[in-house]
């Protein structure tokens, strides 16, 4: 067994605000990362910006992360925040700027990296320390080292390293309350396909499936209510953020297996969010790991406390419906992709490129 996650969590009502005074450990300048709008409607940005006023700590703003955040945005914001001489980087949202904000910390600390040079690892100098405040239930990217970025060809490929982790986090349940109900449940659907594929990795351990399984137990309670588009509480919302997070702490030791390579395809091609993406191919997982290592499945099902088909018809129950036709010219093309792919060999029962073809073909073929 083996767990590593150096930085500090805080998580809770007021948690910035409260805890203002950490954030001049890391500087007296920094660079707030975001996306376009979910800081400021959320409350986040305007918390973090009095806090740091209250600090005395001098700031920029760059928003112009994208959902799927580009390596060309990356640079920019870090090309800026060297400019500004920022001390530290603070990203605000969920997964975009949050991974984001890592690979900016990177170019920072290097403004000469181009594109090749960052995928190659070619750095200089470590990081600038990294504080991130996050808005929605799903990524966990609060407590892992990864940073997932769309390159020039338009592919989602990600970089990580012990450096990249965040210094600081901060879990404020409030900032998820004005996430619409669409966004509440890709978020949780990409928190739950963290949890089920940590599960089933063939990198996890007792301690990442304690977290997967603890995970997954709050999301069949909470996940019904968001597909129903009930309006939830305070303390619903906390819930699920406590998965999101539970999800990236056994993500963190584990790594995420196909459903999220191949689900990525489905992002990039047909701009699917990245949870539903990821989610969808759940059920074949399941299906997959109960034929291809039934002593593991069995464990996760003991362990989360539901049997197989019950289990597969409430994540089926969850999927909204996908407008995706591809043909088998289309994905023969893309097969190649996964050929040595990490997420692929990393999944329990030995998953074969002739298996992922089998899975979309009767997923997307007429």
């Amino acid at each position: 067994m083996r767990f590593y996650m150096p930085g500090r969590l805080i998580v809770g009502e007021n948690a910035v605000r409260t805890n203002a005074a950490l954030l001049k450990t890391y500087g007296l300048r920094c660079l707030i990362v975001t996306g376009g709008s979910s800081a400021k409607k959320s409350g986040a940005l305007a918390d973090v910006t009095e806090a740091l006023k209250e600090q005395g700590i001098a700031f920029e703003l760059f928003d112009g992360i994208e959902q799927n955040p580009s390596v060309a945005s990356c640079l920019r914001a870090g090309r800026m925040a060297a400019a500004f001489g920022a001390q530290f980087i603070l990203g605000i949202g969920g997964g975009s700027p949050m991974d984001a904000s890592k690979t900016i910390a990177v170019v920072t600390a290097n403004p000469e990296l181009t594109e090749e040079k960052l995928y190659a690892y070619e750095w200089k100098e470590n990081p600038l320390p990294i504080v991130l405040v996050g808005t929605t239930a799903g990524t966990g990217s609060e407590v892992t080292k990864i940073s997932v970025l769309t390159d020039s060809s338009g592919k989602k490929h990600s970089i990580k390293a012990d450096t990249m982790y965040a210094s600081l986090a901060f879990g404020d349940p409030r900032y998820t309350m004005t996430l619409p109900p669409r966004f509440t449940l890709s978020t949780g659907l990409d928190a739950l396909a963290h949890c089920v594929e940590s599960y089933f990795s063939k990198m996890g351990d007792d301690i990442s499936r304690g977290f997967a399984a603890a995970g997954i137990r709050i999301l069949m309670k909470e996940l019904p209510a968001v597909k129903a588009g009930d309006v939830l509480s305070l303390s619903q919302r906390e819930q699920l953020y406590h998965a999101s997070i539970l999800g990236g702490l056994a993500i963190n030791t584990s790594g995420t297996i196909f459903p999220h390579s191949v689900g990525y395809l489905l992002t990039e091609e047909y701009h699917v969010p990245h949870g539903i993406a990821s989610a969808c191919f759940m059920p074949d997982l399941l299906d997959f790991t109960a034929a291809g290592d039934p002593q593991l499945a069995e464990a996760f099902y003991a362990h989360i406390g539901a049997e197989k088909e019950a289990f597969t018809a409430w994540v089926e129950g969850l999927l909204p419906g996908l407008d995706v036709v591809m043909s088998e010219e289309q994905i023969d093309a893309a097969l190649p992709r996964w050929d040595n792919n990490a997420q692929r060999l990393n999944t329990a029962g030995n998953l074969t490129l002739a298996d992922i073809r089998g899975i979309l073909v009767r997923k997307f073929v007429p």
